[in-house]
């Protein structure tokens, strides 16, 4: 096996000076709760009556898509529905961001049909210029065409997509790198509403189910054949693995070869690693990696995912989200075919004991060029503290800020009182939704609203801004690498569909640069194989680097 082989001098990037920088002191930073005042209403609706239907705990997700391409990030909040009718309806919902507020234009989007819907992806995949949107739902996937002036066309009959399988997280990527985007989605398990099992906590009350008490299920790859159709190659592809119970997907080249590699977290059954044969199949590799189990080899309950290099060793490393009493994953990449769980050694595995968290992510909220980490946390049962006095259903999330050398420390409780709120959260992305260099949040929350937090003094460091646009490549250059270096080191990000749970943060990369007033080198290797390299780029502005043209500054 040739794992990792092509990082041999990749990982050496830097690593002892990266390992020995001091991160500075923290900037004060705090989040603040600006739901209201951005215009945001939406409200999830579960479907809840009491009858502990499985898929009520799940949802839901959402995504920052710039439908319009006018250079600010709108939302879209994905929506379940009633089981039976109850004189509502309820849909997705999409927002329009108007300089920072949000409109609501969802009547006559195309996108306000009824479903039971719970993960979302945004992806341009027939490569016109505008995104489009694939939402999984429990009563069949539905893939939407971006047609224009606000309006979605839903397409999924007769594109080949034919998902009614419980579908969660989903990521669009072009695993075979031919210019097209290709879709995978993260099945959950066997589960209807005929079948749902009777479980209890007490022995005399019903309660949500664990995913032991189901049959697990197979994932889907659909390949892309162009012209609006896709081909299901799950089988064909060495991905059909029947006992999967798949809640979190991460598209990550794991060794640096240039082809993408799929990570899929499994809910109780072990997580699965699958590294691309750069042959149109995959090899699970998860176990032999050292990232199908906890470190006590057990299964755990694992939901959201993202990857990140959060030590500057050049290689992307992994950040699961896992169930109450099991601490978040985070594995690092040794760089030889093998991860390490960091975690319960670390801040970041000792203080998330507690919490179950679904969306997780990497991103840099104070902008000093070191990835931190935010967790949305929520349980599943709400009589959960009856028998477990510890765990709550409602949960604060989590904020872990990077000090460098691998090391984390705990901010939640000092980034501002809404931060501190718990609440039953699910989905969790990130953008710049105001246009002023520091990253903002959404949390989705189950059966609940939404909330958005404003990052105020985040951008007191320098930052720069790059947004992909492929020619060779896919339009939204999904699978390109974009390396930075200024003076306080190197930085690298890879534009990617998927992660967190069910949802999708901007496909913009935002890197912080701390003090740094320009970037020295921006050098951007496209899955098409072409690689630019652009000098003296300067802070605190928005790029589209364009696979033809090259640096274009963004339009204020």
């Amino acid at each position: 096996m040739k794992l990792f082989s092509a990082l041999t001098g990749v990982g050496a990037i830097g690593v002892t000076a990266a390992l020995l920088a001091a991160v500075g002191p923290a900037n004060p930073v705090t989040f603040t709760d600006a739901t209201a005042a951005s215009g945001i209403k939406f409200v999830h609706n579960a479907g809840k009556t009491g009858k502990k239907y499985l898929p009520e705990t799940l949802g839901a997700g959402a995504a920052f898509i710039d439908y319009d391409g006018d250079g600010w990030s709108d939302v879209v909040f994905v929506n379940g529905k009633d089981w039976t009718p109850r004189g509502r309806r309820t849909t997705a919902t999409l927002y329009h961001n108007d300089h920072g507020k949000f409109v609501d234009v969802t009547k006559g989007s195309g996108l306000d049909v009824e479903i039971y819907g719970i993960g979302i992806a945004v992806g341009d995949f027939d490569n016109d210029g505008k995104d489009d949107i694939y939402i999984t739902a429990l009563d069949g996937d539905k893939l939407f065409h971006n047609e224009g002036n606000g309006k979605f066309r839903d397409v999924t009959a007769g594109s080949g997509i034919n998902n009614a399988s419980f579908g969660t997280s989903v990521a669009f990527l072009d695993y075979d790198r031919d210019g097209k985007l290709d879709i995978f989605v993260a099945n959950y398990v066997q589960w209807t509403q005929k079948g749902d099992i009777w479980c209890s906590l007490d022995g005399n009350t019903k309660s949500y189910c664990t995913p032991e008490s189901y049959k697990g299920t197979q994932s889907k790859l659909y390949h892309n054949l162009g012209n609006g159709k896709f081909e299901d190659v799950t089988a064909k592809a060495g991905m059909g693995d029947a006992t999967s119970k798949s809640l979190g997907v991460s598209i990550v080249d794991i060794d640096g070869d240039g082809w993408p590699d799929v990570f899929v977290c499994n809910d109780t059954q072990p997580n699965k690693l699958y590294h691309n044969n750069r042959n149109g199949t995959f090899s699970e590799n998860g176990m032999t990696a050292g990232v199908a189990y906890g470190e006590d080899g057990v299964a755990r309950g694992a939901m959201g995912v993202d990857s990140g290099d959060y030590d500057r060793t050049g290689r992307a490393h992994l950040l699961v989200g896992n169930f109450s009493n099991q601490m978040l994953g985070l594995y690092h990449n040794e760089g030889n075919g093998l991860f390490v769980d960091e975690a319960p050694l670390s801040t970041v595995g000792r203080e998330s004991l507690l919490s179950l968290a679904f969306g997780v992510f990497f991103f840099d909220y104070d902008l000093d060029g070191y990835p931190d980490i935010l967790t949305a946390n929520g349980h599943i049962e709400e009589e959960i503290g009856k028998v477990q006095p510890k765990i709550h259903y409602e949960e604060p999330p989590l904020l872990f800020r990077n000090l460098g050398s691998k090391k984390f420390d705990n901010m939640s409780t000092k980034v501002g009182a809404d931060f501190t709120k718990p609440i039953v959260a699910r989905g969790a992305i990130y953008s710049d939704f105001d246009h002023d260099g520091d990253l903002d949040v959404i949390l989705t929350t189950n059966g609940g609203a939404a909330h958005l937090y404003r990052n105020d003094g985040g951008n007191k460091n320098h930052w720069v801004s790059f947004r992909t646009s492929g020619t060779k490549s896919n339009r939204d250059g999904i699978g390109a690498v974009v390396r930075i270096e200024s003076a306080g080191g190197k930085q690298w990000s890879t534009v990617r569909s998927g992660s967190s749970y069910a949802s999708q943060s901007d496909l913009a990369l935002t890197f912080g640069l701390g003090a740094d007033t320009v970037v020295k080198t921006v050098q951007v290797e496209w899955p098409s194989g072409t690689k630019q390299s652009f000098n003296n780029v300067p802070a605190n502005q928005r790029f589209t680097i364009d696979e033809a043209k090259g640096l274009i500054p963004a339009a204020k």
